[in-house]
This record gives structure tokens, C-alpha cells and sequence, in this order.
């Protein structure tokens, strides 16, 4: 039933040609992949087929071109919600149907029969693609382009900072599209406004509204009166499944406070492969949980050759996780008239190479919009050096959030609040003076001193024991982490949506 509906709708969109090989053509294959759709509590919702084309066997250059497409960035997502928390917008989801099947083929692509569905009459004809489907290399783009060029069309303008946010400005009218791949979001400031929108959408694409957001990307997202609860457990259970310690003893913090972990510590571990897959999987877990982040960081230094250790390392977080696998990230109604930074480097911490490792937090308002658990590239001569790298990462975060809000209509006039625990780095950050000891970081010194100068931002001191970014460069006391985490607003599900 799933693949007739398929192949019927492919066949209705008119995506391919029935034609006879020609000789010396290069043709792909055409494979069938199944799955159950499922609700974000984990429930069944339907059977689903889907015809790809085997995209591994195109030639660069002969059935494809240019294959990249743009993403919507995490932290772009998280400043779209807090705004439109903050303007009490709805928010939306809409779902595309075979939305690749949109995109122009401009190349000249041939694909074997699907299997279940050779025509009697022609069986060793082949389908000369008129659309793109699923699995070609460059289905992903053609689609981006071909929505970016209508939703242009009817008065979106492309963000500069993120290619994936589209902007909507007319008198006091406004509204912002995320794009990710097919998924899309839609806040608006009316609801007169978001029923236009949709039905433009739907008059060109095969588009329907999925009412107000609550599952995107993996993504349990749960109103509730003070805000919005963003959720990973039905994921963060998976990992748990595919590790197979989904009843094992939890654990308080998710790393140690002992010294980093060494790439010669010990015996290489058995299965490189499952180490590589759950450290991948912990990664995108990162998306709301950032009290993971420098845990994850850790162990993804070491993906190229695993070490028992390492493994250890691994479970330790993942015992973590069993423990608070129902926590998220909340966002509230907030100010968005401020952000505020935190950034620190634990000097000189790896044991094999020396280099830092930097993390940095950026809030508006109340709310968390970007994180960074970082080694830093270079090794750092000094503490005031590797700081202050690590100021200079923010700082370009920051900025580049500044932008951002800029241009969704809501300008930061205040300048941005930056706090670290270093006060040589504090005082370089002002200070014009030159000399040999900073000579070797001078464009970061520069780059900062310019943000500081034009009233962008202002460095200042805070007291290691406020500082929230040590949360992203080591392991800390179960006191230290448990307060730090409360304020990422890493917390547990309000009580009206703990059993969801």
C-alpha cells in the first residue's frame, strides 16, 4: 500500500520518461527504503515507502554538478522560537510532500525501473529523469534553490547570516521560514498573516500545515505556560537501545574531574566502528543538552583510534544520560533587548599536545542561543593567551548574532556583555598597548580591541565560581555542574508535561 502510494504520486508528478537505454549512458539504480513514521511520544503512526535513486553511482561532472545545500544553524532555530516567545507569535510546522520531486533537473539523469514496478511492455527501458528524487546528489540543492526563488517571489528576503531564515517585513507585518531540507517552520505575527503565507505555500508546493510546532528534527517541543520545552529522550533512549545499557546505573556528572583523557592512555578498544557511531549520535543529542557538550568534545577528539579508556569515557556519559534522559533545554518569554556571554579556557589541559580547550555561552535575555566546546587550533604560550582566544571566539559569536537579530528587526543597541575569569585578558582586550608577549596573538587582539572600541562589546570580570562556561572546558563537582546546568535551563519537563 505504502509503495503503490508512492510510485503513484511519482507517476502523477510526471518525474521520469519511460525510454530505451541508450549505449555508453551511465544508469543508476533505484532502490525502495522503508520505514515507520512515528509520533514524538514514540507511538506508531504509519507505514511509509520511499523510492530514492542510488546517488553513490552518479559521476561528477556527467548527471550532477554542484551538490552542497545550506541547513538552518541551531543557533538560528533557538533565536526564531525565543523571539517569537517573546512577541507571543504562533509557531507553526508544515510538512512538504516529496519535496525534492520541486526541483528543476537540469542535468540528464537515467535510472533502472523500481523494483515491483517494470512495465511489461518495455522491461529493459530505463526512466530518463524529468524531476529530482531522493538520493541524488543534488536533489537537496535544486529543491533549496526553487524555494528560496518563490518564497522570494512573494516578498521573503534571504537572511545574509543564515542562508536558511527568510525574512517577512510589510508595515507592522512580520514573519520568519526556517528551512531544514524539506522541514520547515513559520512564525508569524497574525494568524491572518500565517493562513496567506500557507496558502501561497500550498498553491505552488504540495504543502500541509501540521498546526503549531511540536516534533522538528527529532525534536519533542511542549508549550506550556511559561514558555516552550525542547526534548531529545525518545533519541536519547535510542542511543541508550543501540549501546545496550538501557537499564544500567545512571551517574551524577557525565565526566570526572581527573586530568583529560590521553590518546595513549591504553589498549585500543574492540569495536571502533560502535564507539564511532555513538559518539556520532551523542553529538546531535548536543542540540539540547549543552551540559554534554564538553563530554562529547572529549571523546570525539579520539573517533580515529578509540582506546579502552575512551570507551569508559563514552559510557560514563551515556550512565549520565540514563539518569536525566527526560531532561531539555526551556525557553521563556524573555528580554530581547541584551546578550550576554561567557567564555573560558582551561589552559593547556590536552596531556598529549598541550593545547586549550575554550567553551563560551551566549544569552539573550534569559534564554540559551549558542555553545561551544572547543580544543583551540594553536598552543597557547600563556593562560592570558589561551583566554583570550578563547574571547576572541565569542566575541565573533556574538557578533555574528548581533547580525543576525539585526536583520529579523530586532536590533541590540546595548553592547554585548562578555565575562571571563582572566583579568590579563581583560586587560588586553582594552588596553592599546603592544608587547612581546602578545605580539604572537595580535590579529585576535586587534579584532577584539575594534568590538570593544566601537562600543560592540565590553569585557568584564566575573568571579570563577559564576563563571557558566567552565562547564564547557572540564569536568566539574556534582554541586558546580548541577548549578551551572540550572543555568544553561537544562532542567526536568514542567510538572503538566512529565509524563509526555
Amino acid at each position: 500500500m505504502a509503495m503503490d502510494d508512492e510510485y503513484n504520486a511519482l507517476i502523477q508528478n510526471k518525474t521520469w520518461d519511460l525510454v530505451p537505454r541508450p549505449p555508453d549512458v551511465n544508469v543508476i539504480r533505484s532502490m525502495w527504503i522503508f520505514r515507520h513514521k512515528e509520533n514524538s511520544d514514540g507511538s506508531f503512526e504509519r507505514h511509509k515507502a520511499r523510492l530514492v535513486g542510488n546517488g553513490a553511482g552518479q559521476q561528477v561532472g556527467i548527471d550532477c554538478g554542484e551538490t552542497f545545500s545550506p541547513v538552518v544553524k541551531p543557533a538560528t532555530i533557538r533565536t526564531v522560537l525565543s523571539l517569537s516567545l517573546s512577541k507571543a507569535w504562533s509557531i507553526h510546522q508544515l510538512d512538504v510532500k516529496n519535496a525534492f520531486l520541486h526541483g528543476e533537473l537540469k542535468e540528464t539523469v537515467y535510472m533502472h525501473q523500481p523494483l515491483g514496478f517494470k512495465d511489461p511492455y518495455h522491461p529493459h527501458h530505463v526512466c530518463r529523469l524529468r524531476k529530482y528524487l531522493y538520493g541524488l546528489k543534488q536533489a537537496p540543492r535544486a529543491w533549496y534553490k526553487r524555494f528560496a526563488d518563490y518564497v522570494y517571489s512573494i516578498g521573503f528576503s534571504q537572511s545574509k547570516s543564515d542562508n536558511s531564515l527568510f525574512i517577512y517585513r510589510k508595515d507592522a507585518h512580520m514573519a520568519y521560514i526556517l528551512l531544514y531540507v524539506d522541514d520547515i517552520i513559520l512564525t508569524t505575527s497574525s494568524d491572518d498573516l500565517r493562513q496567506s503565507i500557507i496558502s501561497r505555500l500550498s498553491s505552488e508546493f504540495a504543502m500541509k500545515d501540521l498546526g503549531p510546532l511540536s516534533y522538528f528534527l527529532g525534536i519533542a517541543v511542549t508549550r506550556h505556560d511559561n514558555g516552550i520545552f525542547l526534548s531529545q529522550k525518545k533519541y536519547a533512549d535510542e542511543i541508550l537501545e543501540r549501546a545496550g545499557i538501557s537499564s544500567c546505573k545512571s551517574c551524577p556528572t557525565p565526566v570526572d574531574t581527573k586530568p583529560k583523557l590521553s590518546a595513549k592512555a591504553s589498549t585500543p578498544y574492540e569495536d571502533p566502528s560502535l564507539y564511532r557511531s555513538l559518539a556520532g549520535a551523542l553529538q546531535y543529542l548536543t542540540f539540547t543538552r549543552p551540559d554534554i557538550s564538553y563530554a562529547v568534545q572529549q571523546i570525539c577528539l579520539f573517533m580515529h583510534d578509540p582506546m579502552d579508556d575512551h570507551m569508559h569515557a563514552l559510557r560514563r556519559i551515556l550512565r549520565y544520560i540514563q539518569g536525566t534522559s527526560h531532561y531539555g533545554l526551556h525557553l521563556y518569554p524573555s528580554s530581547i533587548t541584551s546578550l550576554i556571554s561567557y567564555t573560558d579556557a582551561d589552559w593547556g589541559g590536552c596531556p598529549d599536545t598541550r593545547r586549550s580547550t575554550s567553551g563560551y555561552c551566549v544569552f539573550l535575555g534569559d534564554n540559551l542561543l549558542s555553545w561551544s566546546s572547543k580544543r583551540q587550533p594553536t598552543l597557547s604560550r600563556s593562560s592570558a593567551e589561551a583566554e583570550y582566544r578563547g574571547v576572541a571566539n565569542v566575541v565573533s559569536e556574538s557578533c555574528w548574532l548581533r547580525n543576525l537579530l539585526l536583520e529579523l528587526h530586532c536590533p541590540i543597541h546595548k553592547a554585548t556583555m562578555v565575562y571571563c575569569d582572566n583579568v590579563s585578558a581583560i586587560y588586553l582586550s582594552d588596553n592599546p598597548v603592544q608587547h612581546q608577549r602578545t605580539k604572537h596573538i595580535e590579529m585576535d587582539i586587534h579584532f577584539v580591541r575594534e568590538k570593544v572600541a566601537r562600543g560592540q562589546i565590553r569585557v568584564l570580570h566575573i568571579p570563577s565560581r559564576f563563571q557558566i562556561a567552565d562547564i564547557f572546558t572540564k569536568g566539574l563537582p556534582l554541586i558546580l555542574f548541577q548549578d551551572f546546568r540550572d543555568s544553561l535551563s537544562v532542567r526536568q519537563p514542567p510538572a503538566s508535561t512529565a509524563g509526555v
